[in-house]
């Protein structure tokens, strides 16, 4: 992805911080979701980033966006995942962050990277 994004022509920034947010959802994929899909979008100024998955779901959202938070097992800490940073990282790194998961249906992320001149209609960057 991060080939890609560099290849169209988006600045390191963005591309940072779009690799830090996709790896942190993959990781949280593999630990946790099963069978899962990310859908990369790219447009002139913003890069959206969809991440579905069919796992178990978050029984809570909340919870789960605080810093330090993990349901990680013991096997997965012990290879340096499951510090419960994956969700707060990815809400920091975005400019425009949705989570909507039901327990035993799995989990939808949405993931906006806005470029620096780019604002939505709020004027929020």
């Amino acid at each position: 992805m991060r080939h890609i994004l560099k290849s169209i022509g988006f600045g390191e920034d963005m591309v940072r911080r779009a690799s830090v947010c996709a790896y942190e959802s993959e990781i949280n994929v593999v630990m946790y979701g099963g069978p899962g899909t990310l859908l990369l979008i790219a447009d002139e100024d913003m890069i959206t980033i969809e991440v579905r998955d069919k796992g178990e779901g978050i029984e809570d959202v909340e919870m789960a966006m605080k810093e330090g938070f993990s349901t990680s097992t013991d096997e997965y800490r012990e290879m340096g995942f499951g510090a419960g940073m994956g969700l707060p990282n990815i809400k920091k790194n975005s400019d425009h962050f949705e989570i909507h998961s039901k327990k035993g249906e799995g989990t939808y992320l949405k993931i906006c990277i806005r470029g620096e001149d780019s604002s939505d209609s709020s004027g929020e960057k």
